[in-house]
C-alpha cells in the first residue's frame, strides 16, 4: 500500500483517479467496494465519501490484479434528471456480482450519471439477463430508485417483449400461469414446480413458418428466467436458449420491446427499442 497526503476535499472515487490515472470511474468505484481503498486504518465502502484533509489513504492497487473496467457507450432513448432509458444490446450484464469483475456493465456505466447512489447495483431498478436485449430503465437519484423500484413490485409496469421460438401454437393467444421455483440440482437454472412463486405471462403469436414462430409476450410478474422458464415448459423454448432447451443460434432472440410506466415527473409514458432485423429473419416466410 500508498500511503498518499490529501491535497483537496473531493469523492473518495475522484480522489483514486487522481492517483491512479489508468483506471476509469467504474474502476475505482469497484476498487473501493471490494475494500481495496483505506481511509484511516477501515476499509471505505461508499465511493462518495467526502474525503478531508485530515484522512490518511491507503489504496491497494497493483494493475495485473485489477484489470481497468473499460469505459462504455449505450443508446440512451430517453433521459430527465431522475431516470435514463437505455436500449441493452445483447452480451452486457446489468450489473456484476461478488468478487472484483473487470467487465463493463449497464451499472459500471451508469456510475458517472449518479447522485448521491454506491454500490455495484446502483441506479439498476430491474435487470435484464445479459442475453437479452431491449428496453431498460435505470435510476439517477435514490428517490427515483424506490419510486420506479415500487411500479415494478405493485405490478403497474406493463412489459412487452418479442421471442423467436420452436415450433407452432396450438393456440394463438393463451395466458400461461405456472409458478416458479429455483432447479436444487441446479441452483443456476430455475423450473416449473408446485412449491414455487406464482408466475404468469400472457402470449400472443405474431408469425409462424411451420417450424418456427415470431411470438408476443407480456409477463404480469417478474420472475427471473420466467419467459424463458415458461416457454420451455409449454414446448416452445427460444432459439438460443440452451439452458433452456432451445436450438443453438447466434444469440438468445429474447427481446424487450416496450416499458410502460409512470416516472418520477408523474408522466405515464412508453418507451420502445426496435426489434432486431435478424429475429424477423428467423421465420421464414
Amino acid at each position: 500500500m500508498a500511503n498518499i497526503e490529501i491535497s483537496q476535499a473531493e469523492r473518495l472515487d475522484q480522489y483514486v483517479i487522481r492517483h491512479h490515472s489508468d483506471l476509469s470511474r467504474a474502476s475505482a468505484v469497484r476498487l473501493i467496494e471490494t475494500g481495496k481503498v483505506i481511509v484511516n486504518s477501515k476499509p471505505a465502502t461508499k465511493a462518495g465519501y467526502k474525503v478531508r484533509a485530515a484522512d490518511i489513504i491507503d489504496i491497494n492497487y497493483e494493475p495485473d490484479d485489477h484489470p481497468p473496467i473499460p469505459e462504455i457507450e449505450l443508446p440512451v432513448i430517453y433521459e430527465d434528471k431522475t431516470c435514463v432509458v437505455i436500449n441493452k444490446p445483447a452480451g452486457l450484464l446489468s450489473h456484476s456480482k461478488g468478487a472484483f469483475n473487470p467487465e463493463a456493465s449497464v451499472a459500471t456505466w451508469l456510475r458517472s450519471r449518479l447522485k448521491d447512489m454506491d454500490g455495484e447495483r446502483a441506479g439498476i431498478v430491474h435487470r435484464l439477463d445479459r442475453a437479452t436485449s431491449g428496453v431498460m430503465i435505470c435510476a439517477k437519484t435514490p428517490e427515483a430508485l424506490i419510486w420506479l423500484q415500487k411500479q415494478f413490485s405493485t405490478r403497474k409496469v406493463k412489459k412487452t417483449y418479442i421471442a423467436a421460438v420452436s415450433g407452432v401454437f396450438k393456440e394463438e393467444q393463451a395466458i400461461i400461469d405456472m409458478p416458479i421455483e429455483r432447479n436444487p440440482k441446479k441452483p443456476q437454472v430455475f423450473r416449473v414446480g408446485s412449491n414455487g412463486k406464482s408466475a404468469t405471462t400472457a402470449y400472443k403469436v405474431l408469425k409462424s413458418d411451420g417450424e418456427r414462430t415470431l411470438v408476443e409476450l407480456q409477463p404480469t410478474t417478474g420472475r427471473t428466467h420466467q419467459l424463458r422458464v415458461h416457454l420451455e415448459e409449454i414446448g416452445h423454448p427460444i432459439l438460443g436458449d440452451t439452458f433452456y432447451g432451445g436450438k443453438e443460434a447466434d444469440r438468445l432472440f429474447l427481446h424487450a420491446k416496450t416499458l410502460e410506466l409512470t416516472t418520477p415527473n408523474k408522466q405515464r409514458q412508453t418507451f420502445e427499442v426496435p426489434l432486431p432485423p435478424s429475429f424477423e429473419a428467423q421465420i421464414t416466410t
